[in-house]
């Protein structure tokens, strides 16, 4: 009952997760006292979406360890149902949210980061555990995608699901600033009404591409690695 390597990766992954959150978590930051704490950043949210997934992702190993050879037909209903919640989460919420916060992240940072990190963050965040909210989220998904296969949902439900975290999470940003009069992201003071539809329903659209994105690399990479196996069984098969 060995772990294999691609075992260990994801519970050496889930841990750092576990740090980050701690370690976020015990910053004393102006904002986190605010109302809606922590919960109104969506790298927070990202953190805890991912912490879960890969908490599932070694849930799943652990039971698939111990069911392996046991011929418990009701174990291995249930392990086939945590495999569909891992595989539901990652092509829901782990790839689409997790590419979305490193991308726009970097992209904004990269333009003018007072808009989205300003410098007053870095007297109470460390470099390191930034490139842990914003930067490892993404080869860490990747790796992920890459060690096991996972089932998409149909396209429509998918879609549906993503659409309807995002547009969630727009109306929980704008109850926030109703409540506080404050924007959770600095650039958002700068716009317009007009300009802010167009970024959340931009945002919106991208979430949904990012999800179609994480649809076809997942079936690339596993109709790709069913090809190369294909072709070392026709030696054999000769």
């Amino acid at each position: 009952m060995a772990l294999v390597p691609c075992q260990v990766l994801r519970m050496a992954i889930l841990l750092s997760y576990c740090s980050i959150l701690c370690n976020y978590k015990a910053i004393e930051m102006p904002s986190h006292q605010t109302y809606g704490g922590s919960w109104k950043f969506l790298t927070f949210i990202d953190l805890v979406i991912q912490a879960v997934f890969f908490g599932i992702c070694v849930l799943t190993d652990l039971s698939s360890l111990l069911t392996r050879g046991s011929g418990n037909q009701e174990q291995e209903r249930q392990l086939k149902k945590l495999i569909s919640l891992r595989d539901w989460m990652l092509a829901v919420l782990a790839f689409p949210v997790g590419v979305f916060v490193v991308a726009v992240f970097w992209i904004i940072y990269a333009y003018d980061r007072e808009m989205i990190y300003p410098k007053l963050l870095d007297n109470f965040i460390p470099g390191w555990l930034n490139h842990g909210m914003h930067t490892t989220v993404l080869p860490f998904i990747l790796i992920e995608m890459r060690t096991s296969h996972h089932q998409y949902p149909s396209r429509s439900s998918g879609l549906t699901a993503i659409c309807t975290f995002s547009v969630g999470y727009i109306l929980w940003v704008c109850w926030v600033h109703h409540v506080t009069g404050m924007w959770v992201y600095p650039f958002l003071e700068h716009i317009g009404p007009g300009a802010r539809i167009v970024f959340f329903g931009s945002t919106t659209i991208l979430m949904n591409f990012l999800y179609l994105l994480g649809e076809v690399l997942n079936n690339y990479i596993w109709d790709t690695q069913k090809s190369m196996e294909e072709e070392k069984e026709k030696p054999k098969l000769e």
